[in-house]
């Protein structure tokens, strides 16, 4: 059986009055273009924010739809809102079932799964998690029937927000909340996937690339492939850099591959602001205040 090549990026945050961030992904697209994977993953944000300018979910479908091989998306919390957490402050665009329609309607399947290589693929909606949406519970329902037809292939998963920051029962505190999966969905996720042989859990979220090893579950968090947060805004918990992850699967594991596409830039969010046009400072403003609010600026 041969390897399957999966690239993964994250975080696009494409809009089109962006020129720079436009560039980055034309990058990125370059290095596809040139690797041929299998597919490529994009584990959500694919936009700067569709929520208030639903253009830009539009411009990302266009981007990717010109990427030379298959691509399968998930949404971030720029796509179609947060979810609710019990400590922080509450978010200012928190998840609805419409934001999630438009983006099902626009890009695809928020949720999704597939077999490559002896590998059972899975791709979950995180941004639905705690939100007490319909969707949340038939998310739950769906991923519990996936689960029970994995026999004994390893599971890879991969979602936008990172399950935890080093172990599953890290508090949540009010400065990180918004950057993990939370509880208590987090809890059940887990439970559920401790039936499995889960041997990957492949996330963006934090803008950081960061690579451990927990029991027998890697956990890789892809960089952004636009820009980068300047550290008096965001602590450093990884390396701070544009780029991509490569994943080759084969029946008797995979390796991971950290990768800079060449001709990529690490934009500074300083330096997005003062690029960015005045319509869309707003949304920013909005998005780095409550960042700062919660010390977290994913």
């Amino acid at each position: 059986m041969r390897e399957f090549h999966v690239c993964q990026i994250s975080d696009t945050h494409l809009a089109r009055f962006s020129r720079i961030l436009t560039e980055n992904f034309r990058r990125v697209s370059e290095h596809i273009d040139a690797t041929r994977p299998d597919i490529v993953i994009n584990t959500g944000d694919l936009t700067f924010d569709a929520l208030t300018n639903r253009d830009d979910l539009a411009f990302a479908r266009a981007l990717h739809n010109d990427l030379p091989v298959a691509c399968r998306c998930l949404p971030g919390n720029h796509d179609i809102g947060d979810n609710p957490t019990e400590f922080g402050p509450p978010t200012e665009q928190p998840v609805t079932e419409e934001s999630r329609q438009y983006f099902v309607s626009v890009i695809g399947e928020d949720r999704w799964s597939f077999d490559a290589a002896g590998w059972r693929f899975i791709g979950l909606n995180s941004m639905v998690m705690n939100s007490g949406l319909a969707c949340e519970a038939e998310q739950f329902d769906w991923l519990t029937s996936q689960l029970s037809t994995t026999g004994s292939k390893p599971v890879a998963l991969f979602l936008h927000k990172p399950l935890y920051l080093n172990t599953p029962d890290d508090p949540e505190l009010a400065a990180t909340s918004f950057r993990y999966v939370p509880q208590p969905t987090r809890r059940r996720v887990i439970e559920l996937l401790d039936a499995v042989d889960l041997r990957l859990v492949a996330s963006g979220h934090i803008h950081q690339r960061r690579d451990f090893t927990r029991g027998h579950v890697r956990h890789v968090w892809a960089p952004s492939t636009a820009f980068v947060i300047r550290d008096r805004r965001q602590e450093l918990i990884g390396t701070k850099e544009v780029g991509l992850v490569e994943y080759r699967f084969g029946p008797d594991g995979f390796d991971v591959h950290h990768v800079r596409a060449q001709g990529q830039i690490d934009i500074k969010s300083h330096s997005l602001w003062i690029r960015t046009p005045y319509h869309a400072r707003k949304i920013y403003a909005s998005y780095l205040r409550r960042a700062s609010q919660s010390g977290n600026t994913q």
